[in-house]
């Protein structure tokens, strides 16, 4: 064989041996974008996420797109716990959920659910000192603006997360003054019948303790009148584009509860609260949702 002609049989063996290498490596390292993760469930609510082995992902996981954090104040931070008592300086709410959801949506190329344009809701439950603690979380969210979701004189733009402030109700004081924001507000039932209701594009979601407005907790039938009284909220609610969550629902597992998140289903409200992770995602896609 001339040398010529060797060396280019020489030259291409090594480059086909080289791109089995490679794809071999690629096989060994997986693929360079995020793998496609569960169809996100839209009506999942985790509830008192940071209290999981691990916040945020273990959510995230079972497709989870709401999670809750509850905040305080503290030396100009915002600590995530339950109560005081569980206060920990290294658990803040940039180091459990801004900066892991900010590092997903880079690397999902900007969704949360890699594959999925789903926003996900992060549900911030301030404990304390609402108008302080808020103005302390709007300057964080604006570190965190390019995958975040955004109001600027009423016109809403949807981004990969989604900011709803809950708990201390003064922190809708400062809300309300500001032309842009980066959350929104959680309002009550109270809400539905005021006078002048707030826009969808600052109250979204109308969240309510089930126990104060009903009697029925899964067990036997559904009482008629309580039944009607669910879709009278929840239709008032969508009429005005707004979304429908109860917390304090059953979540020991069983028929009751079974029973009354196929009512909440059937009558259209939009999240399910719980703190079972993995039992709530079971009843969901079981029921193809």
């Amino acid at each position: 064989m001339p040398t010529s002609r060797r060396r280019a049989v020489t030259t291409l063996a090594a480059g086909l041996l080289g791109a089995v290498a490679l794809t071999e490596k690629g096989r060994a390292d997986g693929p360079t974008r995020p793998a496609r993760g569960p169809v996100p469930l839209r009506q999942a609510h985790a509830h008192n996420d940071y209290l999981h082995l691990r916040p945020l992902h273990d959510a995230l996981v079972q497709g989870f797109t709401s999670v809750e954090a509850d905040v305080f104040l503290v030396d100009g931070d915002l600590l995530v716990a339950h109560e005081p008592a569980g206060l920990d300086p290294a658990r803040t709410l940039r180091s459990l959920y801004l900066d892991p959801l900010l590092a997903r949506v880079r690397a999902g190329h900007g969704s949360v659910h890699p594959g999925h344009p789903t926003t996900l809701h992060l549900l911030v439950d301030i404990k304390s000192d609402g108008i302080a603690a808020y103005r302390e979380l709007d300057r964080q969210l604006r570190d965190y603006r390019r995958m975040l979701s955004s109001c600027t004189d009423g016109r809403v733009r949807t981004g990969a997360v989604t900011p709803v402030v809950s708990g201390d109700r003064t922190a809708r004081l400062p809300m309300e003054a500001q032309r842009r924001r980066y959350a929104f507000y959680d309002g009550r039932l109270d809400d539905l019948v005021a006078p002048a209701p707030a826009p969808a594009s600052f109250v979204p979601l109308i969240s309510a303790n089930w126990t104060q407005s009903f009697a029925w907790r899964g067990a036997g039938e559904f009482p008629a009148a309580e039944r009607e009284k669910l879709r009278a909220i929840v239709a008032t609610a969508h009429a005005r584009r707004q979304r429908i969550r109860f917390w304090a629902t059953p979540d020991t597992p069983g028929p009751d509860r079974d029973a009354l998140w196929s009512a909440l289903l059937d009558a259209g409200v939009d999240h399910l609260n719980t703190d079972d992770l993995a039992g709530l995602a079971a009843f969901l896609r079981a029921r193809g949702h």
